[in-house]
């Protein structure tokens, strides 16, 4: 009897455990995701965060796996090639996603390819030459620089404006990508009607440093708006540079579409004085607060951004891209990164094209440009995505 007691008792301790594993069962497969710290790129660790959120930590047996490369990386390169090699020693891998792609990334692709041809490699952001991380990489994503060299001044002529003030420092211009987009700006001012004019500001890391260079932006602003007028848009190349400018124009005039890279979380925040603590990963949350104290301000309908940070949705958007296609949902098409984009962007609207190289005319089908419409503070969003841009921009060189 007591036999017989003990065996009913394994078997509903049997039981027990199947039901947990069904109820708590681990992640099939893992997908790694490699950020900056918050103080390198607190975007694309955000979306890393939201993801985890959703899927779990691998370590709880969860699908994420959560890498940050160290700060110094560009003196610290073979430290990061090993932080995304020792992925593929997952058996479980199945995708690795990296977010900043810098410097080393194509070199870390390679060496996972070469163990585990089987690991989806997808970077974005990438850092490196076009032609060689395409040539291991599964996908490549970035910013469409080239589109924007012309949505930029339609979006400022929508916004009222008659002048547009290019800033930037010569190291800047030195890079082909800047300067194209540069003459692009320009080309495009010309047929529009309006008046294009470049400026130069010191570089932040030169010998006045940041502040030096910020204190220079805070002094030239007003100046500037003397000089061009009210109505005169402002766009920068460098980060350091877009806090005062935000805070002259919304003290002085005159109009900011979006950063170099566009994020609520780019210069908004300093130049507005806002603590964004408790709303840290919540777009909405964060544009919301900030639309406010600019419309408080007076300057409603002169200040945009992207509603979402493209770091956070390139984060998010490329694990949950990797996903489906391993699932054999999606493919690793434009349509299908959009729809992942948009999962993790309700509202706003992105569009996107394959590169092609300027040189050769060969299109990268596995390197996608993508850009988000543009939302403007107090006014809303502009319709960017929905226009045609004209052929002739994108052979400027």
């Amino acid at each position: 009897m007591r036999r017989a007691v003990y065996v009913v008792i394994a078997m509903l301790f049997m039981l027990f455990l199947t039901i947990c594993d069904i109820v708590y069962a681990a992640a099939p497969y893992h997908i790694g995701i490699v950020t900056g710290t918050v103080s390198q790129g607190e975007d694309e660790l955000r979306g890393a965060e939201r993801v985890i959120q959703e899927y779990g930590d691998a370590a709880s047996r969860g699908m994420i796996v959560h890498v940050t490369y160290p700060d110094n990386f560009m003196q610290e390169m073979e430290t990061v090639i090993s932080q995304i090699v020792g992925l593929a020693d997952d058996p479980l891998m199945k995708a690795i996603v990296v977010n900043q792609s810098i410097p080393g990334t194509t070199e870390a692709f390679r060496r996972v390819k070469e163990r585990r041809p089987d690991i989806l490699c997808f970077a974005a952001e990438a850092q490196e030459d076009p032609g060689v991380i395409s040539s291991v990489a599964d996908l490549v994503t970035s910013v469409n620089d080239i589109y924007r060299g012309y949505l930029i001044p339609v979006a400022a002529k929508m916004m009222g404006a008659t002048d547009f003030v290019h800033i930037s420092f010569p190291r800047h211009m030195s890079y082909e990508l800047l300067s194209r987009r540069r003459n692009i700006m320009e080309a495009t001012c010309k047929d529009i009607g309006l008046k294009f004019h470049f400026e130069t500001a010191p570089d932040p890391v030169s010998d006045v440093g940041v502040a030096g260079a910020q204190q220079f932006i805070l002094e030239k602003v007003p100046a500037w708006l003397k000089k061009y007028g009210p109505n005169t848009a402002f766009f920068n190349t460098n980060v350091a540079h877009v806090e005062p400018l935000i805070r002259q124009i919304v003290t002085y005039g005159g109009y900011y579409v979006e950063s170099s890279v566009p994020s609520p979380l780019r210069g908004y925040p300093g130049a507005l004085g806002l603590d964004l603590t408790a709303e840290k990963g919540n777009f909405p949350a964060i544009m919301k607060k900030i639309e406010n104290v600019i419309i408080q301000k007076g300057a409603s309908g002169r200040l945009g951004t992207w509603a979402y940070s493209c770091g956070y949705a390139e984060s998010a958007g490329l694990v949950e891209l990797a996903k489906r296609v391993i699932d054999g949902k999606a493919k690793a098409s434009i349509g299908d990164l959009i729809k992942a984009y948009e999962k993790y962007t309700p509202g706003s609207q992105w569009n996107g094209s394959y590169y092609v190289d300027l040189n050769t005319g060969i299109e990268k089908t596995n390197y996608i440009l993508v850009y988000q419409d543009t939302y403007v503070f107090g006014k809303g969003y502009l319709g960017l995505t929905k226009l045609q841009v004209p052929q002739k921009y994108l052979k400027i060189k």
